[in-house]
């Protein structure tokens, strides 16, 4: 049963920030990372940081000669069931490294001429020039480094959802960053039926066909051979009837190549480095987070922003309804922004709890309005600060003011007001501007057609259709 039903959240995949796992069975998706180190948001900064300082103590460990501490770092990377993602048939029981297999992938690891040579540092490298290791392997040991931005990942989104923790439960290895050590405590815990889970974002899961050592060996290797072997005029070369010279992947495999291996790519990258930066650049460019609908394909755009639609104009307007108002303005924006933000927050404290913020979403923008509104107009954004106005009246003047209370640099200078309506939206505009002038921030606010608008613009393909509207906005307030 998919965690949205178990627990009555009455969401979709499109509204949620986390994978919707089924509980009972794995689904198959992994925890990539090399899509974590490539997102510029402060939690998978973190988490990605994790990865590479044990990687980077693992490794000096090996060069020091010090084979039985790296082993005993190594051997707490277990199977983790708690994410219910991978290649498991039935229930979850995890495909990674258990400690029947573990010494012999150690051995398989300390054995391969990429640990050997010293040249290979992160993590999904391994995967592609390490026997033994594959995209399920490589996606459980991120999980279990990452676990503890897991776990306070999943602690914030149960907050949020409202679902009940259950207090001191062990949590597992925990990997240390800054002590260099696997560390263990008792946490609060999501139990499903007694068993720990752990929500994973739905931005840093994939299919992990892009980064992987097929997709390396034939798109960049093999179309390297072919123009070498043109060039050097290689007797494996044909040509065509206009004279052409060409020669076929199927041939350079049988004829030049012989036998693909993990230690064959390896040596074809240390004699071809430039190969392999110019396959790391393209990946950087054209990976992306997994849309929700590919998450989860039982999904439908169109019947989704319908109900969406029909949710919040079916809301009362007043404080009674103010916390449906606020969960709903949650899933809207969680469609519309996703992958641009993410973690989303709900009433956080600030000023040692002398204030709140209604919503908050880490930035975690490489495209877009969010991104350029840092790296263009220079304003920071490290998080979209969200206050929501479920009032019978207009906002005006004190409803600005606390916005301009919720922005600083460090949590950003960017704040969106949603409310149901504006009877002179043109005027709350022109106060906007006042603000921004006086180097109170950027305010936007949104109502409920604007948001309405955006959701329609999903049905007809727009990309990002509420960020067009808040770039809109943002050209008025700050360019006149």
């Amino acid at each position: 049963m998919k965690l949205s039903k178990r627990f009555s959240l009455s969401k979709t995949q499109f509204e949620l920030d986390f994978v919707d796992i089924d509980t009972d069975l794995d689904t198959r998706l992994f925890v990539d990372p090399y899509l974590l180190g490539l997102r510029p948001d402060r939690w998978s900064m973190k988490a990605s940081s994790s990865v590479r300082s044990f990687f980077s103590h693992f490794l000096d460990l090996v060069r020091e000669g010090k084979d039985e501490d790296a082993f005993e770092l190594f051997s707490h990377l277990h199977e983790p069931n708690e994410t219910c993602l991978g290649l498991s048939s039935g229930k979850p029981r995890g495909n990674g490294i258990g400690s029947a297999d573990a010494k012999k992938l150690f051995e398989s690891i300390m054995g391969s001429k990429a640990i050997k040579s010293g040249k290979i540092t992160d993590l999904e490298d391994f995967r592609l020039f390490i026997p033994g290791i594959g995209k399920d392997k490589v996606s459980d040991m991120t999980t279990n480094l990452i676990r503890g931005s897991l776990i306070a990942y999943t602690q914030a989104q149960c907050r949020l959802h409202g679902i009940a923790l259950t207090a001191g439960v062990s949590a597992g290895p925990i990997w240390d960053a800054s002590k260099k050590k696997w560390t263990f405590s008792h946490e609060d815990t999501l139990l499903v039926e007694g068993k720990k889970i752990l929500l994973t974002p739905k931005g840093i899961v994939s299919y992990s066909k892009a980064y992987a050592p097929e997709n390396y060996y034939n798109m960049h290797v093999l179309e390297y051979l072919q123009h070498e072997c043109i060039r050097s005029g290689s007797i494996w070369v044909e040509h065509r009837k206009n004279g052409t010279p060409y020669i076929s992947k199927k041939r350079l495999k049988e004829k030049v190549v012989k036998e693909f291996t993990k230690e064959w790519l390896f040596e074809f990258t240390e004699n071809h480095p430039l190969v392999f930066q110019s396959f790391r650049e393209q990946q950087a460019e054209q990976v992306r987070s997994l849309p929700s609908d590919s998450i989860n394909t039982e999904l439908n755009v169109n019947v989704v922003v319908d109900h969406l639609v029909s949710r919040l104009n079916a809301i009362k307007k007043g404080t009674a309804t103010a916390t449906e108002y606020h969960k709903t303005i949650v899933g809207v924006l969680e469609m519309l922004f996703y992958p641009s933000v993410s973690s989303p927050v709900l009433e956080a404290e600030i000023n040692q709890g002398r204030k709140r913020i209604d919503i908050y979403f880490e930035n975690c923008a490489k495209e877009g309005f969010f991104y350029n509104l840092h790296m263009i107009n220079k304003i920071p954004c490290p998080y979209v600060i969200v206050e929501c106005k479920n009032y019978t009246k207009d906002i005006q003047n004190p409803e600005l003011d606390q916005m301009i209370g919720r922005l600083t640099v460090n949590r950003g200078m960017l704040g969106i007001i949603t409310c149901r309506e504006i009877s002179n939206k043109d005027l709350f505009i022109e106060r906007c501007k006042d603000s921004f002038k006086n180097g109170h921030g950027l305010i936007i606010p949104l109502t409920d057609a604007d948001l309405i608008v955006a959701l329609e613009g999903l049905k007809i393909g727009k990309k990002a259709p509420l960020e067009d509207i808040l770039g809109d906005i943002k050209n008025r307030i700050i360019m006149s």
